[in-house]
């Protein structure tokens, strides 16, 4: 088995697109704003896990973002090759970083705001 699909509640469906493709650099699956339904793949493995950005209307959806969110917990955690290189592009591009790359026993990992009510962590494995 494998995971085909995930999500992740977003304050706004189409700036969580707008971000993630042109931003982040996913590739766009189905983005239906009338619908408020967006999903991204991977630009690298565009057949991998696909990621919904789900609107955050449900009752229990916002205070779990939130408290996620305020309790310095990220709510996704994406791979990078080169985390240096991704994290200067990513800041270049109007991303705030709450945590500047730092490495561990595991490689190094930062994390950073995705504007739409998020913490999102970056993981580049040890070589």
């Amino acid at each position: 088995m494998k995971i085909g699909l995930t999500s992740i509640f977003v304050n706004d469906v189409s700036a969580a697109f707008r971000i993630y493709t042109e931003i982040l650099g996913f590739k766009e699956v189905m983005f239906q704003p009338e619908m408020s339904l967006a999903m991204v793949t991977s630009a690298e493995d565009s057949t991998g896990t696909t990621l919904l950005l789900e609107p955050n209307d449900h009752p229990i959806a916002r205070p779990f973002q939130s408290g996620m969110y305020e309790s310095g917990l990220p709510a996704l955690v994406l791979s990078s090759e080169n985390l240096d290189k991704d994290f200067e592009n990513l800041k270049e591009n109007g991303i705030s970083f709450r945590q500047e790359p730092i490495e561990n026993e595991y490689g190094k990992t930062a994390i950073f705001d995705d504007k739409c009510g998020n913490l999102i962590q970056i993981h580049q494995n040890k070589p």
